[in-house]
């Protein structure tokens, strides 16, 4: 557990120190306060915070791969992956302490929204479980994204590249399953629907837990963590 700290506070002082983080965090911060005055705070409409979760979690298709570009791929163009390879951490250590650094950055970013939580929750009669829950949500939503990303920036040492594979892959993982629920008959939306993980994410918007969506969000996050473990291994035998 120490090495785990060690590297987690390692990545958590790159990631505030890169300048495409900042970037990051203050478009969607601005984009989520645009979708919380355009969507929420609506006259008439109910209060409810689901169309800001809704929005956020869209957003994190394509922000997340952004900020965990630069986690492995860095480390491979710089030459400093040989150098941590070669001290006394393991593989499962490296991608365990990036994968915390990178989410408590994210949940500082999802701490700044609770601001936005707590004006409705104020100035609207709404339970605040179903606040609680969707926030929930989008930490597990993260942490799979998050898993998604490190392991698209194990496999090339070009930042840009990292991101688009991130984003292609949770793309497929989202909008693509949306696709082809529509293209495809009842038998296929059966699939489509098991794999999308915005569709487990709407459950948690709704402020309803389902257990089924917990499972799967978390077991993603191990599937992709064990992916990017395994392709870091692989790199000790080039």
């Amino acid at each position: 557990m120490g090495n785990v700290v060690t590297l987690t506070r390692r990545e958590l002082q790159a990631t505030f120190f890169s300048p495409i983080a900042y970037v990051v965090g203050a478009g969607f911060l601005l984009l989520s306060g645009y979708f919380f005055l355009h969507d929420v705070l609506v006259p008439g409409n109910e209060a409810s915070m689901r169309p800001l979760f809704d929005s956020m979690a869209k957003l994190l298709v394509f922000a997340i791969p952004l900020l965990t570009m630069r986690s492995l791929s860095e480390e491979l163009s710089t030459g400093t992956l040989e150098t941590l390879m070669t001290a006394p951490v393991t593989d499962t250590q490296v991608i365990l302490g990036k994968f915390a650094g990178i989410m408590l950055f994210y949940l500082t970013l999802l701490a700044t929204t609770l601001v936005q939580a707590a004006l409705l929750l104020h100035y609207a009669e709404m339970p605040w479980q179903a606040v609680a829950m969707g926030y929930i949500g989008l930490l597990l939503l993260g942490a799979a994204f998050t898993a998604v990303g490190l392991f698209a920036s194990t496999l090339t040492r070009y930042q840009i590249l990292a991101a688009l594979l991130g984003a292609g892959i949770l793309s497929a993982l989202t909008f693509m399953m949306d696709y082809l629920a529509e293209l495809r008959g009842d038998a296929w939306r059966v699939i489509t629907a098991g794999m999308n993980l915005l569709g487990h994410f709407d459950d948690f918007s709704k402020g309803i837990l389902d257990t089924r969506a917990v499972i799967i969000l978390i077991s993603t996050s191990v599937f992709f963590l064990f992916l990017a473990v395994k392709a870091l291994e692989s790199r000790r035998w080039r």
